[in-house]
């Protein structure tokens, strides 16, 4: 199962991730969505464990105040397809006039 850490602070890493979700099971993977710009942690991450592990996180986890931030925790949806490719607004059509 997949699961959305959102609200984290700026300042947890990889390994306090891992810290923290570690104790209710191994972890398969962990992704920190960085600023592309920066490199920079954008406050928020996802992490893949199996699905009882994950629910156990999930519940505990879930509105636990880390730093300050009270962590939210959800499991993680597909990303939804937004678009993208496509003529854009301009230039399409030219030789219409």
């Amino acid at each position: 199962m997949k699961l959305y850490v959102g609200n984290m602070p700026f300042s947890m890493d990889e390994e306090q991730i891992r810290s923290l979700f570690g104790e209710f099971g191994e972890l398969e993977s962990i992704n920190v969505i960085t600023d592309r710009a920066t490199g920079r942690p954008r406050g928020f991450a996802f992490v893949e464990m199996q699905d009882e592990d994950a629910k156990q996180a999930l519940s505990a986890l879930h509105d636990k105040e880390v730093d300050g931030r009270r962590l939210k925790v959800n499991e993680a949806q597909e990303r939804q397809n937004r678009g993208g490719g496509g003529r854009g607004g301009y230039g399409g059509d030219r030789g219409r006039y």
